[in-house]
């Protein structure tokens, strides 16, 4: 650098030309209104142009400075994402929550995973919710890109009660191009917890090497039923059933019996009951669970050594509490005692017909 050079100043706009030096460190820098600005020479660069006012980063300039000779621009690293590959028909919505056992060949042992399932080409943000009482609460949430599927939590049986009824609400979307709204989803299910401890429950299926239980929120833009309708289905639903009052099969339409040695199983929880709770209070519910299990019980009274299997589940008790208290004062010749937990989990009474 020499008197007359043209410089540039590094850590900030403008240079000037070099108008002469102060020891060995310092340039006078005039600018183009003859002030000659004292100026560290590690902080100007000679230029070729007049062109001062592009201001450079004093770190990068060191940096290239300090390189090594031997370094090599495949050595950064790759920052660049690739846009996730759509396929053919999956505009359509298709999400499903998956269980998968750990080690299917200890069933009764091994512990679960969860799976959001996105089976379309769109992106989808989500949470994921159980509920205790009427409380919701929030056990996942997060984004699953197109067509792949994202793990959410594992689990063993000591929560399984918690999970008999869960939600997943999601939105859905693209990134960097244009797509059709869709509808917001609320898909509310309840997981049959028994079904955990019976290994045919877990299926082969297109989304996992080994057997997985499969529950649909939405398949093909056509949500689950949800749990929950409107107040006018309600009443045609209790129209319709105070109709069948006198039919004995509508008293244990809801018991499933699989051959002569196994217990009949009748689930009292309200949505497997009715179409919808809305409109409803707590009593009215109860009323009509207890309902179901009175004509449950007074349509095998006399079927001697029959055992019914009433699944209430474990909640507050209260449910659990009615039951007990008919069986004492309205069915005392008829024993009973907890069910299996192995068969129904914590939530169920087996009772034996005398």
């Amino acid at each position: 650098m020499k008197i007359g050079d043209k410089v540039r100043f590094l850590s900030e706009v403008g240079g000037g030309v070099v108008a002469g030096f102060q020891g060995k460190n310092i340039v006078l820098v005039e600018d183009e209104d003859g002030f000659q600005i004292p100026t560290s020479i590690t902080d100007v660069v000679v230029v070729d142009n007049d062109d001062y006012n592009i201001k450079h980063d004093v770190q990068n300039v060191s940096t290239v400075k300090d390189e090594d000779e031997d370094y090599d621009p495949a050595d950064r690293p790759v920052t660049f994402t690739a846009q996730p590959e759509e396929r053919k028909g999956g505009d359509a919505l298709s999400v499903y929550l998956g269980f998968v056992p750990v080690d299917i060949k200890e069933i009764t042992n091994t512990k679960f995973e969860v799976y959001l399932i996105n089976d379309s080409n769109y992106y989808i943000d989500f949470t994921y919710l159980t509920v205790e009482g009427t409380s919701w609460n929030l056990r996942s949430k997060g984004t699953v890109e197109p067509n792949t599927k994202l793990f959410i939590e594992e689990f063993g049986r000591e929560v399984l009660n918690e999970l008999e009824r869960v939600a997943v609400q999601f939105v859905a979307y693209k990134k960097d191009k244009g797509f059709l709204l869709k509808p917001a989803v609320d898909a509310q299910l309840r997981i049959d917890t028994v079904k955990f401890y019976k290994l045919h429950t877990f299926q082969e299926n297109d989304f996992f090497e080994q057997s997985a239980l499969i529950y649909t929120l939405i398949e093909n833009d056509k949500p689950v039923r949800p749990l929950v309708v409107d107040a006018k289905k309600l009443k045609m639903e209790m129209a319709r059933k105070a109709s069948d009052d006198n039919k004995p099969r509508a008293v244990v339409q809801n018991a499933r019996k699989k051959s002569k040695d196994e217990p009949v199983v009748v689930d009292l929880h309200a949505n497997e009951l009715l179409d919808t709770t809305a409109g409803m209070s707590s009593a009215d519910i109860l009323n009509y669970q207890l309902d179901v299990f009175r004509k449950t019980m007074d349509s095998y009274m006399g079927k001697h050594g029959v055992k019914i299997v009433f699944i209430h589940g474990k909640g507050e008790g209260v449910l659990r509490h009615a039951v007990i208290h008919e069986l004492n004062y309205r069915y005392k010749n008829c024993s009973y005692q907890d069910a299996s937990f192995q068969e129904y989990g914590y939530g169920a009474t087996q009772v034996t017909i005398k």
